[in-house]
């Protein structure tokens, strides 16, 4: 499985906007420019996550995003969700029906075993993401970045808040 890269987008904005002081937010700009990436196509993900209602939005000179909710009420499973949906990762299209084999008029009174396992590990894999906060990301990047970048960090969104 391949995500879309909107999805490692989205999870990098969602960080960077948990530092944000109270009250402000982030242009799609400033979110663009810290990341290299196009606006246009970062503007996608960020409205992904609006609509799933993980960040507020608002507009004039001082607008952009700030998160909707407290860091430990995101999971990451949340924001993978809004960017690529809920469905399974695993579409059965129950080509097992085609075994030329098969007694006419055969009927399987289930899915398959192929069908099972992947579905099952579907849901380890969202079960996994469902239990990661965003506050934990947060954490953990926090450890991973050296503090003079952590903090520079810091101060290059604080100039850019509206």
């Amino acid at each position: 499985m391949i995500l879309r890269s909107h999805v490692e987008w989205a999870l990098h904005c969602c960080a960077i906007l948990a530092g944000l002081p109270e009250g402000k937010y982030l242009s799609t700009k400033a979110l663009a420019e810290f990341h290299g990436l196009p606006k246009e196509y970062l503007s996608k993900a960020l409205q992904a996550l609006s609509q799933a209602d993980l960040v507020d939005t608002t507009l004039g000179p001082t607008g952009g995003y700030r998160l909707a909710k407290p860091t430990s009420d995101i999971t990451v499973l949340d924001i993978v969700e809004a960017v690529e949906g809920k469905a399974r990762t695993f579409e059965c299209t129950n080509i097992r029906a085609a075994n030329p084999c098969r007694p006419a008029g055969f009927c399987d009174a289930g899915p398959c075993a192929v069908a099972r396992v992947m579905w099952a590990a579907d849901e380890a894999w969202r079960s996994s993401l469902r239990n990661v906060r965003l506050s934990d990301l947060v954490a953990t990047v926090a450890d991973d970045v050296p503090q003079d970048v952590w903090k520079s960090t810091g101060a290059w969104i604080a100039r850019r808040a509206g």
